[in-house]
């Protein structure tokens, strides 16, 4: 990779030489020409000067600046931008160490992997990686990229540092007329049965990651071009239309989720915390299991107390008959007794 711009890191009093690799690569998004729908021309833009009406090469455009309220144009040259008083223009400035949670998202713009640029700069650079790894913080600063000031935020990621450019707080539009005027209320079965579906999401799979939209298009221009019908892989029918009963929508997301991945709806019971209202229908069927091998164990218990008693009573019983026995065993012999006397 060819580096798009070199400038220094200020940390503190010590200087980091580093050189801008760009981390995105846009080329590879799915991009679309301009044609003319009657023949299949090219549209293409052409710069051409408002004033005479005629095309100019790129040698010609210049750049210019128009102020606010006006529709006066000030031409600016390179010599006029490089003579701004800018300390970020060849240095990045780390103003702070903060959270990483801390930066708005929103604020996020374009990413950049920063290397050394000098032998002289790999032990510093080092040493502001590890910091911030073992101090779990982001460095924030501002520096001039392409004739523009603009914060920055730098990080660790394995084993490099990464520049990643953010917007000023004036550039993030407010949420003014975006949210409803009365606030929908949910009930707490609500998020506890969104929270077992998010649960039952898992991680997420090399599929999920992959840009199914490009191929698509790469089939349909192939098909195109060979004269023939596309042939896309038979999917699942995306359920459409509104949701009425938002309970049960997420008891049968989750359903579906655990079903994707190959669980026992008895499993997923097991696993879900709090009773989730997403485990209803499998928890009535873990219940009623349950409760059967209640009875059957019931039953069992009162079998052997049966059988118990009646082997006691027939004990009982004999111990009885043989007493009666042995009673007029033992008159016979007392008379026999006498007689001989």
């Amino acid at each position: 990779m060819r580096p798009t711009a070199k400038f220094s890191i200020s940390f503190g009093l010590v200087t980091i030489p580093v050189a801008a690799y760009n981390a995105t690569d846009s080329s590879t998004s799915v991009s679309f020409v301009r044609i003319h729908t009657a023949d299949g021309g090219r549209v293409r833009n052409q710069p051409v000067c408002s004033l005479e009406g005629i095309e100019i090469t790129p040698d010609e455009i210049g750049r210019g600046y128009k102020p606010d309220g006006t529709d006066t144009v000030v031409p600016l040259s390179d010599d006029d931008l490089d003579a701004l008083p800018l300390p970020t223009a060849k240095t990045l400035t780390i103003l702070a160490f903060v959270a990483g949670g801390d930066i708005d998202p929103l604020q996020m713009g374009k990413g950049y992997y920063l290397g050394i640029d000098s032998p002289a700069a790999a032990k510093p650079y080092a040493l502001l990686r590890e910091a911030m790894e073992r101090h779990q913080r982001v460095g924030l600063g501002k520096i001039a990229l392409h004739g523009r000031e603009t914060l920055a935020m730098i990080r660790p990621v394995e084993g490099a540092l990464v520049m990643q450019v953010l917007l000023w707080p004036h550039q993030i539009r407010s949420l003014d007329g975006v949210l409803p005027e009365r606030q929908a209320e949910v009930a707490p079965a609500e998020v506890a049965a969104a929270e077992t579906l998010m649960d039952s999401f898992g991680e997420l799979s090399e599929d999920d990651v992959h840009d199914h939209y490009r191929e698509a298009l790469e089939e349909i221009v192939a098909a195109k071009l060979a004269h023939r019908e596309p042939e896309f892989p038979a999917g699942e029918e995306q359920p459409a239309g509104q949701v009425m009963d938002l309970m049960a929508a997420l008891q049968d997301s989750v359903r579906a989720a655990r079903k994707s991945r190959g669980e026992d709806e008895d499993e997923g019971a097991e696993g879900s915390s709090g009773g989730g209202a997403g485990s209803g229908r499998t928890t009535k069927k873990s219940t009623a299991k349950k409760s059967t091998a209640k009875k059957a164990a019931a039953q069992k218990t009162a079998a052997k107390k049966s059988a118990g008693a009646k082997t006691a009573a027939g004990k009982t019983a004999a111990k009885k008959t043989a007493a009666k026995k042995a009673a007029p065993a033992k008159k016979s012999a007392s008379g026999g007794g006498r007689r001989a006397g």
